[in-house]
């Protein structure tokens, strides 16, 4: 499929946002059929550049060449006021804008949304923060790690008597906001497409994760109950958890009666699931650690490869809880294509996730990695601005790109 084919061909976005949040918007759009031109600093570029572990060969990172995949590298001195003149231009021939600056920044260089949607009312405008552009701290900073916080996922993840851990990737709320992000501006092309007005999306760091904490806010508001951490358990199945095997470790969800009566059936247990017994979730979770402790003991005898194989015969869900040894190596998403390998000319072959979702008609594609620094701003600004060599050549001996 050619680039002019898929569903999002002929939109073109301007990627002002740094690390992962916004810039994964942006990332999603460019899959799909976008042009996304990255807008740098002169000079340093984007700061995950050079966050992670460096590439074979190369300056920048492996998480750089990852999730800048399929954009166009300007450099552009935003600070600088022929920068922002400059970026104004490009606004005005673009349909999109992601920026994650703290609120106000690019207010104070003439570049915030009322400034842009002057240029062109037809604009949609991704605006990523730690806390959001409105109420009272929308002034802080905000990363990941503190949207875990903020959000409520921190004081869930660990064991019940133990401290607060990192809930898995300490980037999770960027790669979520991200998501949330790319749904908000599709959203908002949408309503352009009907209205022909642009808007401005504001979404919070933390939103996304407080947007998936289960039942717990309305549960709280009824009942006053404050859920805990919970360890390898949950509060709402049973068994439903995490179980060591001779040789590892696996996954295995009880999530209501039918479930448990075919695994205490695979563990040859039928009594188990009887109405007078623990038939019912109530009687399991009031026995929780009784029945994961007899899941426990069953799950040890056998290793982990023939605990998953017997499980899946008995149509018990349970998986392998895999490294990222096992997930490059797995033949399901070797079989979905879930990871991409792409040359990169200085560093090799680069094995990267691939896209989601999996369109049957307009899938995306990853094209190309993240591209070195600028390398694509004098054909960028010759193409849509018109300016000549000398006119690029002035602007870098400025500085301003």
């Amino acid at each position: 499929m050619t680039s002019a084919e898929k569903p999002l061909a002929g939109i073109r976005v301007l990627d002002l946002a740094t690390f992962v949040a916004a810039p994964l918007s942006a990332a999603i759009l460019g899959e799909f059929g976008a042009e996304v031109i990255k807008v740098e600093q002169p000079g340093t570029g984007d700061p995950l550049r050079r966050f992670g572990t460096r590439a074979n060969g190369i300056d920048e990172t492996y998480c750089w060449l990852s999730e800048a995949r399929n954009k166009k590298s300007l450099t552009l001195d935003l600070r600088k006021a022929e920068g922002a003149d400059i970026l104004r231009q490009l606004v005005s021939q673009s349909d999109v804008v992601c920026e994650n600056f703290r609120p106000g920044r690019l207010e104070a260089w003439s570049l915030g949304w009322e400034d842009l949607r002057k240029v062109n009312p037809a604009l949609v405008m991704l605006r990523i923060s730690g806390f959001g552009q409105t109420g009272p701290l929308a002034s802080r900073p905000g990363f990941a790690r503190i949207a875990h916080a903020f959000g409520g996922l921190t004081h869930l993840t660990g064991e019940p008597d133990g401290p607060p851990l990192t809930p898995g990737s300490t980037s999770l709320a960027d790669y979520v906001s991200g998501i949330y992000g790319a749904l908000g501006v599709l959203l908002a092309l949408r309503a352009r497409d009907r209205n022909g007005t642009g808007q401005y999306i504001d979404l919070a760091l933390y939103e996304p994760i407080l947007r998936i904490l289960d039942d717990m806010i309305p549960t709280f508001a009824a009942t006053g109950t404050v859920r805990g951490r919970q360890g390898r358990g949950t509060s709402n199945a049973c068994p439903h958890g995490h179980f060591a095997t001779a040789d590892g470790w696996v996954a295995i969800a009880c999530t209501n009666d039918r479930m448990f009566a075919r695994l205490a059936r695979a563990m040859d247990r039928q009594d188990l699931a009887t109405p007078e017994c623990y038939g019912t979730t109530a009687a399991r979770l009031k026995d929780a650690a009784f029945i994961d402790g007899l899941v426990q003991d069953w799950t040890a005898t056998m290793t982990t490869d023939a605990l998953v194989t017997f499980c899946d015969q008995q149509d018990v869900p349970c998986a392998a809880i895999n490294t990222v040894e096992n997930i490059v190596n797995d033949p399901h998403i070797a079989a979905r294509d879930n990871l991409v390998s792409l040359r990169h000319d200085r560093a090799g072959d680069v094995l990267v996730p691939g896209v989601i979702p999996r369109l049957s008609e307009t899938p995306g594609a990853i094209e190309t990695l993240g591209p070195d620094l600028g390398t694509a701003t004098a054909e960028i600004l010759g193409t849509l601005l018109g300016f000549d060599a000398k006119r690029l050549e002035d602007l870098r001996t400025e500085g301003v790109i």
